[in-house]
Formats: structure tokens, sequence, C-alpha cells
């Protein structure tokens, strides 16, 4: 009788455990984002022209738990008007570049309670198909967010799509428009090493680095090969610049992205006329991934995916040199017209 009392006990004592530790970890995560939860915040220097918005700072959590439910198709239209959400079209666009670090960008703007993220590459404005189905179909394909949030885009290929400027100016000439860089010759050989990945994957054999750089014919530089022509970031530029003022366009370090992160997303910040809220709590370093991983609160963290920071192969350092000596007068040029000099050799 005393054994099954005793056995009762100590089960009670566990439930009441339980619920206490599932309380403490439900206190825990929601003093965690109580600073999030202000109504609105007035923001000095309005994203845009028009001047004298607020922007909505929302509790990071509810955000994502909320808004990922209605992205999900979760939600019936009388939820999402209680809520006051929208689709909206994206104020700001990261354009480019391919390996620059777009994903890592767009993740980490992504911190910010005041930014919601496309988690897709939308490929409208690089794809006719997709462009033919008009502007409502790519509002749609916006996540869900408050009205005085700003929704962001990365698709990398619009920064060297011939269409894509004029596209985008009669959709919105005056956005903001965002452009991350590494590099040349490193960002080439990492555009390389993307497709090498994926041919091996597929058991197939592809050219070194060496062969589709360097014309045999000539032994000159390879501008026919699309990893070389993305890194004349200069001539990309110039064509929309045809369509834009240049202080409608961010450059982004990324190769300071990888090491230094909150500077550059402070910049950022300033950019969109956002008020600052990403700071180094957001932030912190992986040594076993070897990068920056982020930090939402004190619950939800997130790594970028492990394809990303893949080893490149070596490539010989004559050609390298090479490629360096090639693209140094159009990083000059590069340089003139952003204002934004680079420590590229």
């Amino acid at each position: 009788m005393l054994f099954k009392q005793q056995a009762l006990l100590r089960q009670k004592l566990f439930v009441l455990g339980s619920l206490a530790i599932g309380s403490l970890l439900y206190l825990v995560a929601r003093v965690g984002s109580l600073d999030r939860l202000q109504p609105l915040c007035p923001v000095d220097g309005q994203f845009g022209p028009r001047g004298q918005e607020e922007i909505a700072l929302r509790a990071l959590q509810f955000k994502r738990g909320l808004l990922h439910e209605f992205r999900k198709g979760n939600a019936t239209k009388e939820q999402i008007r209680l809520h006051n959400l929208v689709q909206q079209l994206p104020k700001a666009i990261i354009i480019g570049v391919r390996k620059g670090g777009t994903r890592a960008l767009l993740e980490m703007l992504n911190l910010h309670p005041a930014v919601v993220k496309a988690s897709q590459e939308i490929h409208f404005f690089d794809n006719d198909e997709n462009y033919a189905k008009g502007i409502e179909w790519y509002r749609k394909k916006m996540p869900f967010s408050y009205p005085h949030q700003i929704t962001i885009e990365k698709s990398p290929a619009y920064f060297i799509t011939e269409e894509v400027p004029e596209r985008i100016y009669k959709m919105n000439s005056s956005i903001k428009l965002l452009i991350i860089v590494r590099e040349p010759t490193t960002r080439a050989i990492s555009d390389y090493t993307q497709v090498l990945e994926g041919k091996e994957r597929k058991n197939k054999t592809y050219y070194k680095f060496e062969k589709l750089a360097i014309d045999p014919n000539t032994c000159e530089v390879n501008t026919k090969y699309k990893a070389v022509r993305t890194s004349i970031y200069t001539k990309h530029l110039e064509r929309w610049l045809k369509y834009f003022p240049i202080e409608q366009f961010h450059i982004v370090d990324g190769d300071r992205l990888i090491t230094e992160p909150l500077p550059e997303l402070q910049l950022v910040e300033k950019f969109l006329n956002l008020p600052p809220r990403i700071s180094q709590y957001n932030l912190y370093f992986n040594a076993t991934r070897g990068f920056y991983c982020l930090r939402f609160n004190i619950v939800f963290n997130k790594c970028l995916a492990g394809s990303k920071g893949r080893i490149h192969p070596e490539v010989d350092t004559s050609v390298i040199t090479k490629l360096r000596k090639f693209f140094h007068p159009f990083n000059q040029k590069f340089y003139q017209i952003t204002g934004r000099t680079f420590n590229w050799p």
C-alpha cells in the first residue's frame, strides 16, 4: 500500500514538474520578444519619397508564426482581414550578384521586424513566361505582411538580364535596389564551384575552371564564359543606370558580410530608411560552419544551408593573376560609379 502511494506521489510530482518547466520556457520565450511588442513606432526619414508613414515593428516570434501559417495557405479570408495582412509588391529588390551572398543578405535583413522576405526566387522580371502572367501574379507570390512592413525579394539573375531594368522601372521607378558583390575572381570561381557540384551530383564530368576561364586559342580571358561576364560588374550596372539614378542603388560588400556582417547590415538599414534594430545579439559566429548564423530571439536560431560556403577547387595561380589583371580596369570604373572602393587585388 505504502509503495503504491509513493509511486502515485512521484507521478504527480513528475506531472507538476513538467508543467512548471513548460510554463517557464513559455515565459522565457515571451520575455525574449516583449521588447518587440510595440504597436507602431514612428520612424524619421520614411522609406520612399512621400515621407510621413510609420513602420510597424511587430514581435518577430508572432510575425514568423502567424505569417508563416498564412504563407502556407492555412488562413481564411476573415483571418487575413482581421489581422490587416496584405501581399505587397516589393519596395526593395536584391538584384544580384549571383554567388555574391544574396541569400545571406536576404536572411540577415529578415532579422529586422519591419522586413518581410519572399522565401523563394520569383524570377518574374528575367523570365518571359512569368513576366507574361502579369503584375498581379507577381504580387500574389509575395508573402503576407502588415501594410507598413517592407517586402524584399531577391533574384540574382536580374542583374545580368538585359530586359530587367526596364521591366522593374515600369513597376516602380523609385524602388530601392541592392547589389551585393565579392572580389570578381573569387566570385567567378564560386560560380564555377556551384555548377561543378551540380554536375558531380549527376555523375557528370565537367571542364576544369582554367579551361573555361581562359580561351585556349588566344590564351586570354574568355569573356564568353558566363562566370567571367557576370563578374564584370560595371558593364551590367551601366545598363541599369539608363533607368535608375545611382542614389537608388546600395552596394553591399559580400566579402565583409561574411567576416563582419553587422556594419554592412547597418548601412543597408540606413539606405532603406529603417530604424536600427539588427544588433550583434542577432549574429553569432559558428566555428563549426565557419560563418555567422542568425539569432532571432532566445529560442529561435538559424544557420544558412550547408551548401553555402563550398570549398573551392585549387586554381592555377597564373590564371588567377590573369583574371585579376583583366578585372582591374572594370573594378576601378565600378568604384568611380558607385562611390565605394573595395580592397580587391
